[in-house]
């Protein structure tokens, strides 16, 4: 949650912040006023409190008339200093709801606006000329199904609408991406971890997720428990309580799990395929850092993201999203998209967010420093590889027959097969 002596220092950096998120910033001012009850009400008990003992003494010396008008006067300030603590145990639930429904404060720098306003910050790669090359691109469902690698229609008849089945190759293609992915986390020090995909409400909460986006998620209410629509939901949770050792840099895990999203709110868009889905496999990079390496290690994980679509012989861009289209947790989020074809637009295959102190003060993870206080770590999170990938690498590596190159960086994961041949019916 957001830092309670950030709000009372600094209420016009949180403001601002709401602003820049298109939030309220009239919760900054509700949760100052609660806070400032909760302060008075302890002041006036610590008072009370004190005099309660003063007259404790005062009547064991007293005698007569004395005594009784003296232990008329205690159960008086007895039942006032039992009304303060009420008083102040109530605004400080009142204070405490209030500041978890301020998001993060976003840095400094980041665009403010919604979906449209982030800044592209810069280009990598040039995407195909398919003109020049005469002919036009199929796009990924077309081909997957010319390859056996995608059968949605199948998926429709078991699950339902924006399910799928991968087959053949495209097995084989998610699981060289994920390996691919898991390989180069181990390169940079991560630990790979096969996380847990339902989660407790405090796990699911403590990162965020059940704010304005909560019927994102599927819950399943007879047991209480949510399915996960990213390992870094299992990845935060996995600390939570504890205080932990960064002192000699980043706790880093990749979490590889299966993740689930309900689209709400998406009816229309993007339903051909497999780009926007109820179910995908995802390989997740987290660490927990102190708060001031957090900056550095969010250009880290950005870094090791692109090398992955590197590898992946992909043409994308960066760019710095806006504030109004962060996740609560983040305070800063780079995106990577990679260009798709048939549809000339950029489309995100990975993300990375700086989520501070915020996930871990929820969740009550904490470092001990060198004068031995505890305080907050900061936590981050980036996508290193997920199935959405195989959208932009069947359309950019695609050749005028239907089959499909494999891009030099995956062949060692798919025994050395250096091109997908389509399937004769």
């Amino acid at each position: 949650m957001i830092d309670l002596r950030l709000v009372r220092e600094d209420p016009d950096l949180v403001r601002a912040s709401q602003r820049a998120r298109g939030d309220d910033p009239g919760l900054v001012d509700q949760v100052l006023d609660s806070d400032a009850r909760r302060r008075a009400a302890l002041t006036d008990f610590e008072r009370l409190r004190a005099e309660q003992k003063s007259l404790g003494k005062q009547v064991a010396a007293a005698q007569g008339d004395e005594k009784t008008r003296l232990l008329t006067h205690a159960k008086q300030i007895a039942e006032q200093v039992k009304a303060l603590q009420v008083e102040a145990d109530a605004a400080d639930v009142t204070a405490g709801e209030l500041a978890r429904r301020i998001a993060n404060v976003v840095e400094e720098g980041v665009p403010a606006g919604g979906e449209d306003d982030y800044v592209v910050l810069r280009h990598e790669g040039t995407p195909r000329d398919f003109v020049a090359e005469g002919f036009a691109p199929r796009d990924h469902l077309e081909l997957g199904e010319m390859l056996r690698a995608i059968d949605t229609e199948r998926g429709a008849k078991v699950s339902g609408a924006r399910f799928y089945y991968l087959t053949g190759v495209g097995a084989r293609l998610e699981l060289a991406l994920l390996n691919a992915a898991v390989d180069r986390a181990l390169a940079h020090g991560f630990t790979p971890v096969i996380t847990p995909t339902l989660v407790k409400p405090e796990i699911m909460a403590g990162t965020g997720f059940l704010g304005a986006h909560a019927d994102e998620i599927y819950r399943l209410e007879a047991d209480d428990l949510y399915l996960v629509g990213t390992s870094e939901v299992a990845l935060a949770g996995y600390h939570s309580g504890e205080i932990i050792d960064v002192s000699d840099g980043p706790l880093r895990y990749a979490g590889w799990s299966a993740c689930y999203r309900r689209e709400a709110g998406s009816y229309g868009k993007d339903t051909r395929g497999i780009i926007r889905v109820h179910q995908f496999h995802k390989v997740e990079a987290f660490s927990y850092t102190t708060a001031e390496d957090a900056a550095d290690e969010h250009r880290r994980i950005l870094g090791w993201e692109e090398e992955l679509l590197q590898l992946a012989g992909l043409p994308y861009r960066v760019i710095d999203t806006a504030a109004g289209d962060l996740g609560m947790s983040a305070a800063r989020k780079f995106d990577c998209e990679a260009w798709l074809p048939t549809q000339e637009r950029y489309l995100e295959l990975t993300s990375t967010s700086n989520c501070t102190t915020f996930q871990a003060r929820r969740l009550g993870i904490r470092e001990r420093t060198a004068t031995g206080e505890t305080r907050p770590v900061a936590t981050l999170n980036g996508t290193l590889a997920t199935t959405r990938w195989i959208v932009a690498i069947l359309e950019n590596h695609q050749l005028p027959d239907g089959s499909v190159r494999v891009p030099e960086g995956l062949r060692p994961y798919l025994g050395g097969l250096e091109v997908l041949e389509p399937v004769k019916p």
